[in-house]
């Protein structure tokens, strides 16, 4: 527990803005920039841009911009897109401001070139695996948003704890908490301060002003800092310079599934008719009827089986788990014989969690060129700022309901694309009415009774109602003998019959631990007082659970309550300068500093009575890229330093060889890294969850007792048995990964994509979990025990391997066909280390899809235009999902078949889709302890009037 942790905020951005400022001297030359259209201004995304006589060649991005290094002026470009003449353009300086016009091509093309179908020489040269979703694949996608969608690309893994929070990891270690993977929104980290993962997209962006949306598989610490642990999710909206218009998006389906959008930009002129500022306006809303967690089989592990006359913990059941305190399973003789292991009547998840998903999002940004007579080539200055409101269920430790949760962000950025950045940004969070529905009904539970008189209730019926009907019935009994001689009295017992007897007669026994319990949930009480347990449905249940629920969990007396408080806030300021020196193709720098608030009121960290938690950390990076061999070999690298108050310096570096002998071969060796600093709950979290406490580790924890060894000396009263150790304070987590890829193109219309990576963890971070107890020096009864759950580094080197590959294929202008399949495996596990690595992964995944655009379909006479169509089957192999000890058990193989189709109709600018996700409606888990998924359809319209 740290307090006045807020650093020196001058000295440490001092050198932030120096490192930039001195870099910003280096000198670039022959870098000519443009910008490829069509005959409408509509830029063209993927257009090959080669200067004639050499294979120095680049593609247009998004915007339709391009930047070329040319080796010696005067030079001649050949520029080509599918579907329009190929057009030379004579370039004499790189002073020249290109604007290259396309013209359709009269001839109808029979072969399709990879070039035309978004899959760009770019992203066939980068060093990494990049997944991509562009604009027009999002319109396409059959998922039901665009950020589902991401889920069919090669290596990615969604997985829905609910239908407002999906998450998304890549190449093992998933979790419902993704901490090991890094979301951003131009370039805006989209984390939750507080807790240190993204919402999915509940807090993102709309779809309407997404442009596209890049994944970055794999360790990236030294291209995007901490936490680009396992991978990247980069989302780019839409520029208001050039995305001008009206867009509107309606969407309803089933589970009462209402989904509205708008978004609004356009762009001022001055005097000289030059665009200097423009502007957007986003507005989203969703609702719905959110899948409802309903398992109530047995947990993963349980020690008591469904047909267990005194009941059995079930998933989605909380407050009936398994207690050692009500455990007589080993009580086969009065007073207690056959009533077994006892567990409390719990609450349905059903009864304690708000499924009513509601979702707001907003967002402004306004762009001020500041030299408007450069054009395309004018640095802008960027203030945007975006909110994000609504309820929805949230997976971690726990189930939380995330109720009226708040998520702010402002924005400021200086910025030339593709040449430097300066950003600023602070994000702010509000937690609203969330609370936790597992300790909600262990309150509630309290409020009734506690554990062992609700169980010494249990056990005062059982002895006077059950056991002579036991006996009565034939369940054996005690045999006594007395030698006639000696007249030594000597006892017998047959266990292994009584064990029977118990199997046997579990209808018999049922009906009695029914009465049982009736009795126990009563407000009877055979020591004290008690309530009755609160049923659900009624009032009296109502107002005490809105008392709970309302009443903040820092509290420790009868009053407490489970509402989590969060206020917490991220600050970040980055700034980056990208060179074209003579010597290289490009060099990078940059640097960047972070400051977390964390604000929790106690509920969550350990900030009570007054303290104030605070944490920062900087870094600085460069990079540079070089080609060799008449531009065949692409050589980069790339280097990073990172500092957190708390740990020592670190260093990130990434090194790639990337070989094109040819235009369509493309092989890439590659080494990065990554770090990922302990996160604030990590390091300061303290959050009662009831079977144990969550808490941080930043200074080490001592004298704990190991679980096993507490259980043994329950039996035994032996204070010998007892074993204690320790827990080194929480350090940093490292990987290295070896990643060797190839690319290549079959036949002008079927793309490859292949890769194999092996990764190497050291100090991986999990927890260890612990028992704190006093001893009674007289009768050895342990006084004060409480069951922590530390964060802790697994002392092993833990090591995955994996493999995957994609496969597009483009036929009759129209139509692809695609795969991919994955292969992810954790190498080995050590019995000997108390941290388990989560890998919650598949070791074996495919997706097979099928996609048209722009079909006509023929009826009769009759053609219908602008059709589209996509379909994607994607499997899943089952495997162990690890998360608490609640929700840790096996997710079955499942295969989802998402299909869409659309007609576009160019009069009234509209597109009109009908589609469904997991069309079968194969009913499947995807996390343990989440919902049961089934299908959704739904149909949307779209309006994109594009104001020139």
């Amino acid at each position: 527990m740290q307090k006045n942790l807020h650093p020196i905020w001058g000295k440490k951005y001092l050198v932030v803005a120096v490192f930039i400022s001195l870099a910003a001297f280096l000198n670039a030359q022959n870098l000519l920039k443009g910008k490829v259209t069509d005959d409408k201004d509509e830029a063209l995304i993927g257009a090959a841009i080669l200067e004639k006589g050499t294979t120095n060649g680049v593609s247009t991005d998004f915007d339709g911009n391009f930047e070329i290094k040319i080796s010696k002026f005067p030079a001649l470009l050949e520029v080509t897109y599918i579907g329009y003449s190929k057009k030379e353009i004579a370039v004499a300086s790189a002073k020249e401001k290109l604007t290259i016009k396309m013209a359709d091509d009269a001839v109808i093309l029979v072969d399709v070139q990879i070039k035309g179908q978004r899959i760009s020489d770019k992203q066939k040269e980068a060093p990494l695996t990049i997944e991509s979703i562009d604009v027009l694949a999002i319109k396409e996608t059959p998922a039901a948003n665009f950020y589902d969608g991401l889920g069919a690309l090669k290596g990615v893994d969604l997985t829905a704890a609910s239908l407002g929070f999906k998450i998304i990891n890549t190449r093992g270690f998933n979790s419902t908490s993704p901490v090991r993977s890094l979301q951003i929104i131009d370039g805006v980290d989209n984390q939750s301060p507080g807790l240190n993962f993204s919402l999915g997209n509940f807090l993102g962006t709309s779809e309407l002003d997404v442009i596209k949306a890049d994944i970055i598989v794999g360790a990236s610490s030294a291209f995007y800092g901490p936490n680009a642990f396992n991978g990247v999710i980069s989302m780019e909206t839409k520029n208001p310079f050039y995305q001008k218009g009206l867009g509107v998006m309606l969407k309803g389906g089933e589970r009462r599934l209402f989904e509205g959008a708008i978004r609004w930009a356009d762009a001022i002129k001055n005097k000289k008719g030059l665009d200097v500022f423009a502007y957007k306006l986003n507005f989203s809303y969703l609702r719905a009827d959110d899948w409802r967690a309903e398992n109530y089989d047995p947990v993963f592990g349980s020690k008591s089986a469904k047909n267990n006359p005194g009941g059995f913990d079930k998933v989605n059941v909380y407050g009936d788990e398994f207690s050692a305190t009500l455990d007589y399973s080993q009580d086969l003789l009065r007073p207690n014989s056959g009533i077994g292991t006892l567990h409390r009547t719990g609450y349905k998840e059903t009864d304690l969690v708000d499924y009513n998903t509601r979702n707001i999002k907003a967002n402004a940004a306004f762009h001020l060129r500041t030299s408007p007579s450069l054009k395309d080539e004018s640095p802008e200055l960027i203030y945007s700022f975006s909110l994000g409101n609504g309820t929805t269920v949230y997976q971690g430790d726990n189930r939380f309901s995330l109720k009226d949760i708040l998520f702010f962000q402002n924005r400021v950025e200086f910025r030339k694309r593709d040449k430097f950045f300066i950003r600023a940004y602070a994000t702010n969070e509000d937690a609203g009415n969330s609370y936790d529905p597992y300790f909600t009904a262990l309150l509630l539970q309290g409020k009734s009774k506690a554990s062992d008189r609700w169980g010494s209730d249990y056990l005062k019926y059982w002895n006077s109602n059950v056991l002579d009907k036991m006996k009565e019935a034939g369940y054996p009994q005690l045999k006594i003998f007395i030698d006639p001689v000696t007249g030594i009295v000597s006892t017998t017992f047959d266990s292994t019959a009584a064990y029977k007897w118990l199997g046997d007669n579990t209808a018999f026994l049922s009906e009695y631990h029914s009465n049982a319990r009736a009795l126990s949930d009563t407000s009877k009480s055979i020591v004290g007082t008690g309530v009755a347990y609160y049923q659900p449905g009624t009032q009296r249940f109502t107002d005490e659970f809105n008392r709970i629920t309302s009443t903040k969990s820092n509290k420790r007396d009868a009053n407490a309550g489970s509402r989590f408080f969060d206020k917490s806030a991220l600050y970040h300021l980055h700034g980056e300068y990208k060179f074209a020196p003579t010597w290289a193709e490009a060099l990078t720098v940059g640097a960047n500093g972070r400051l977390y608030r964390p604000n929790s009121d106690g509920t969550i960290f350990k900030d009570t009575a007054g303290v104030v938690l605070s944490n920062f950390e900087y870094g600085i990076y460069g990079g540079v890229e070089k080609r060799f061999l008449d531009k065949q070999l692409k050589a980069t690298l790339s280097a990073r330093m990172d500092k957190n108050q708390n740990f020592n310096y670190l260093f990130s570096p990434a090194a790639s060889l990337v070989w094109q002998p040819n235009k369509v071969d493309v092989v890439r060796l590659s080494f990065s890294s990554a770090i990922r600093n302990p996160t604030l709950t990590d390091q300061y979290l303290f959050l009662n969850v009831g079977p144990a406490i969550l808490a941080g580790n930043l200074t080490g924890v001592d004298s704990l007792i190991t679980v096993q060894s507490f259980r043994d000396y329950l039996d035994l009263k032996n204070l010998k048995n007892l074993k204690y150790f320790n827990i080194g304070a929480v350090r940093p987590e490292k990987v290295k990964t070896f990643e060797l890829g190839y690319r290549t193109t079959f036949f002008e219309q079927l793309f490859m994509d292949a890769s194999y990576y092996f990764s190497i963890y050291n100090d991986f971070l999990g927890y260890q979990i612990g028992i704190s107890s006093q001893f009674d020096q007289v009768t050895g009864l342990p006084q004060n025990t409480q069951a922590y759950r530390y964060a802790a580094n697994s002392s092993n080197t833990v090591t995955t391997q994996g493999f995957s590959i994609g496969l597009n294929y483009f036929f009759s202008k129209y139509y692809q066909v695609s795969g991919n399949y994955s292969w992810n495996k954790l190498n080995k596990t050590f019995a000997d280390d108390p941290i388990i690595p989560a890998f919650n992964t598949p070791e074996h995944k495919f997706n097979l899809g099928l996609s048209g655009r722009d079909v006509v379909v023929k009826l009769g006479s009759k053609k219908i235009e602008n059709v589209g169509f996509s379909m994607n089957y994607k499997f899943v192999k089952g495997f162990l999902f690890e998360g608490s000890p609640q929700f840790s058990g096996f997710i079955r193989d499942y295969g989802l078949l998402d299909a869409q189709v659309s007609l576009g109709v160019p009069k009234i600018n509209t597109i009109f889709k009908l589609g469904a996700a997991n069309l079968l409606e194969n009913k499947h888990y995807e996390t343990y302890g989440g919902p049961l998924i089934g299908r959704l359809i739904y149909f949307s319209m779209v309006y994109d009037f594009k104001k020139k």
